[in-house]
């Protein structure tokens, strides 16, 4: 297909209509901006014809490599049939399938499916489920309507994801429309609040946890976590044990355990869901991400029948849960992600990734003598590595250095395409990344961070 505009063109047009996120424009149109035309395997190629390497699986939604032909054909297949049709009043074949299959694989007890649009609002859902579930089961329990969130959490960009976040620089302009919540101590080992040591810690930071449930428990709704790893706090794996504990204190203490999947469901930390390595089961599930395999917009929030039954009753009590998304259910999406549990299965990928996670982490041990990295952080097929002003003290650039900035335009040159969250170069390769082209990435990083050194 012929282009319509050439690179400078469409360079000129970019700068002058388009309001790109987490960037700052200022910049942005100061500078030649890469245009990505096309997709091929783990390569992205922009409109001059230059390839990169996809180190962020586009922001960690690519699950499968692009252009990947049965999702290809999956989506055309759909195309015969209705591109969308709404899901108030109506179901679709596509949504009702994979919403099966989503039971079929998610952690036991998850029975039901609600659909919406990406993660910042699967987090929504399961934030308003959780309130009305208290005002709406017997004994009724409508004092249970605030939450607990981890230190440093990202649960996206919704006014209920920011007011349960702790990544300030994000949500501060926003404070006056946030809504108050407890917060606790994220478990950064590396970086420990306590300042002690795993495993001679005992993994204490569940101390203020636990305090805080048992002098509150009666007014808390629900705990939200990103399971065995916080992902935009720069890749900080729990210690062992500490999501099963979680499970259990709010089992005792009658609260809701709301897991966010969004970022490390669909196999990345090496698992289909990352509660199943603690063999933990939520009451609430938000996904979305690697749902279509990097292919459309859709996520989901999945829940238990004791949770659902609380919202059926007779049309007047007016117990339904009234939520919802013009896409809700998109038979396109829900076809594109059936498509991508399929494969999931025939080429067996979870399996194949045990080898390449044992790959990845061997030729990061080789970096670890690098200057500047203080911590190299990964848990299955997500790697954080954090910079420093110091090894020995830990002492971190300030970020008005962009060290990690300056490290990814260096990767860039060299052919990566990877998004740093401060001092902290995240890789996420698509799981149909090569053994070569893995070798190849972890070796521009390198040689970057040299350069920058």
């Amino acid at each position: 297909m012929k282009r319509q505009y050439t690179h400078k063109q469409l360079a000129t047009l970019d700068h002058q209509v388009l309001w790109h996120p987490f960037t700052q424009m200022k910049e942005w149109v100061e500078e030649d901006p890469i245009i990505i035309e096309r997709g091929k395997g783990s390569y992205l190629i922009d409109t001059q014809g230059r390839r990169y390497m996809d180190g962020t699986s586009s922001i960690w939604v690519n699950i499968h490599g692009h252009q990947h032909p049965k999702i290809d054909k999956a989506i055309r297949r759909q195309l015969k049939h209705v591109a969308h049709t709404t899901m108030l009043g109506l179901s679709n074949p596509p949504a009702i399938q994979l919403a099966k299959k989503l039971i079929d694989l998610s952690p036991p007890g998850l029975s039901r499916v609600f659909y919406s649009d990406d993660g910042s609002t699967a987090v929504e859902v399961a934030l308003k489920m959780a309130i009305q579930y208290w005002a709406q089961v017997k004994p009724a329990q409508p004092q249970k309507r605030t939450f607990i969130h981890l230190s440093q959490a990202y649960h996206g960009d919704t006014v209920g994801g920011m007011s349960l976040s702790g990544v300030e620089l994000f949500h501060k302009p926003f404070y006056a429309v946030l809504f108050q919540a407890h917060e606790v101590p994220s478990p950064h080992c590396y970086r420990c609040p306590l300042e002690l040591t795993y495993p001679s810690c005992q993994i204490d930071c569940l101390s203020p946890l636990e305090d805080l449930l048992r002098r509150n428990h009666e007014e808390i709704a629900g705990i939200i976590i990103e399971p065995m790893v916080q992902a935009v706090a720069g890749i900080i794996p729990s210690p062992s044990g500490y999501l099963k504990r979680i499970r259990g204190l709010c089992t005792k203490f009658n609260v809701l355990l709301i897991a966010d999947e969004v970022a490390t469901g669909f196999g990345r930390t090496g698992r289909m869901f990352a509660c199943e390595h603690e063999d933990v089961t939520p009451d609430l599930m938000a996904i979305s991400k690697g749902l279509t395999g990097g292919y459309m917009p859709l996520a989901a929030t999945l829940t238990n029948e004791k949770i659902y039954q609380a919202f059926l009753g007779d049309y007047h009590e007016w117990k339904t849960f009234f939520h919802g998304h013009s896409y809700t259910g998109n038979p396109l999406g829900c076809a594109a992600a059936l498509a991508n549990l399929e494969i999931f299965e025939e080429e067996h990928v979870l399996g194949k990734l045990k080898k390449k996670i044992k790959l990845l982490s061997a030729l990061l041990k080789d970096m670890k003598k690098e200057a500047l990295i203080g911590d190299i952080r990964q848990c299955g097929f997500m790697v954080g590595i954090e910079l420093v002003k110091d090894t020995k003290t830990k002492n971190p650039f300030p970020l008005t250095e962009r060290m990690g900035y300056r490290v990814a335009k260096e990767c860039q040159k060299r052919g990566l395409l990877i998004r740093p969250i401060g001092n902290v170069l995240v890789l996420l390769p698509p799981f149909s990344v090569t053994t070569k082209e893995l070798k190849e990435m972890v070796k521009i990083l390198q040689r970057s961070i040299r350069e920058i050194h």
